[in-house]
């Protein structure tokens, strides 16, 4: 009996101690400037949830999918994890992420229609969602109104014809130096652009080919290099631009295709001479197809991990991080458009001039093709056509060996896909 009362006062007085009944941390992995701002959003997350926890590792973006990958290997994923949505589709192959189809179906807060749809689908692998978007972005057109006006054009055109013949009249009027518009040579990013606009597929047979010498493919590229052929845009990759906003003040360029990160920068950098004299707007559209042209969808989703034994409480994370109201704070702090067309609602962000053409942007976006190469694929993208866009190689002859590589990158996906199609294991 002694004894029985002994463990008992033990347990009493453990339960008593400070702490005791808390369940153990939820862990979320954020990157970048976004990791410490969520910080700053978890205590109402606890206050809502009483013995929730939230722990925040903040990860630097370049440091970020290695140690996705190491913590996929070594056992050690967290439960829940801001992800750049190219990346899921791996995520997804390595069968290291948690379908939420039935979650945002019991979900009173998450819904599907309050989601720019083109964002939404970057979730969506063989119609299984893996993730609920946090953050958006994409691109479009930031330009200097008063040169344009200046060359007599008083509004961004709408169709690449015009987008041209916008660039040209301004070269005319700058004189020797200056161009229509900045498209750096090695990101890939901006030909691909082009090219869903163009309503370029980029892969065929189910993500098995590349598809870079089909006819929407090569529209884009020749409007993409007839540029650089034609003195409209600088032959220069980036890191060859000493100061784009010194440049963008100067008028070196007018235009300058790039996302909502640079919202920012160029309130606080252009002077505030100029703070008046630029602006933004949805991208023109190839000739016939309608306006606005279609670009990339971007941003950051959140993933619950299969591994997680907390997926309950990982699931509470995401709920309040996509809630409109959370995400209209998270824009306040850290300027990362939301994912929900509710939180656009926020007076701030639909008065706007300059940011509201990102919210009619967003309504017209597509996602990267899915497939874990992804990311090599874009890479041989701009190594391959930016020998073409400094006129040292032609492009038809580039985009063949574009596809090359791509049939190179993509043979043991074809291998895997054939072997599944077989009803091989």
């Amino acid at each position: 009996m002694k004894r029985l009362v002994a463990v008992l006062l033990s347990a009493a007085a453990t339960a008593c101690a400070p702490g005791a009944g808390r369940r153990e941390a939820v862990r979320l992995w954020a990157f970048g400037r976004e990791g410490e701002v969520v910080r700053e959003l978890v205590p109402e997350l606890e206050r809502r949830h009483p013995g929730l926890r939230v722990e925040v590792q903040q990860i630097p973006w370049t440091a970020a999918h290695e140690k996705l990958l190491t913590a996929y290997v070594g056992r050690e994923l967290p439960d829940v994890a801001q992800m750049g949505n190219t990346w899921i589709p791996e995520m997804a192959a390595l069968d290291a992420i948690e379908p939420l189809d039935a979650r945002v179906a019991a979900s009173a807060s998450v819904r599907r229609d309050d989601v720019f749809p083109g964002i939404w689908e970057t979730n969506l692998l063989d119609g299984v969602l893996y993730g609920v978007p946090w953050y958006v972005d994409t691109r479009l057109v930031f330009y200097r109104k008063d040169l344009l006006d200046a060359a007599g054009v008083p509004e961004l055109p709408r169709s690449w014809s015009g987008w041209r013949a916008a660039m040209e009249a301004v070269k005319r009027k700058g004189g020797p130096g200056h161009f229509g518009l900045l498209l750096p040579t090695n990101e890939w990013a901006q030909p691909v652009t082009l090219a869903v606009s163009s309503g370029a597929e980029l892969l065929s047979g189910g993500g098995r080919h590349g598809a870079f010498r089909a006819a929407e493919f090569r529209r884009a590229a020749e409007f993409f290099v007839g540029l650089y052929r034609d003195g409209l845009a600088p032959p220069l990759a980036n890191t060859q631009v000493a100061n784009l906003y010194q440049q963008m003040a100067a008028g070196d360029f007018a235009m300058y295709v790039t996302g909502p990160w640079n919202l920012g920068e160029f309130r606080r950098r252009l002077p505030e001479s100029l703070q008046g004299a630029w602006t933004t707007a949805p991208l023109p559209a190839p000739d016939g197809l309608p306006w606005p042209g279609v670009s990339l969808a971007g941003g950051s989703s959140l993933v619950v991990f299969r591994s997680s034994a907390r997926k309950d409480e990982a699931w509470k994370v995401v709920e309040f991080l996509s809630e409109p109201a959370t995400q209209k704070r998270f824009w306040a702090l850290c300027g990362d458009l939301p994912a929900r067309r509710s939180a656009w609602e926020e007076p701030a962000l639909a008065g706007d001039a300059r940011t509201a053409s990102f919210r009619l942007q967003l309504e017209h976006v597509r996602a990267t093709p899915k497939v874990p190469e992804w990311e090599q694929i874009a890479a041989k993208v701009w190594e391959r056509l930016e020998p073409v866009a400094r006129g040292a190689r032609p492009l038809d002859a580039s985009l063949a060996a574009l596809d090359a590589d791509v049939e190179v990158v993509l043979e043991k996906r074809r291998w895997l896909l054939d072997r599944k199609a077989g009803g091989r294991k």
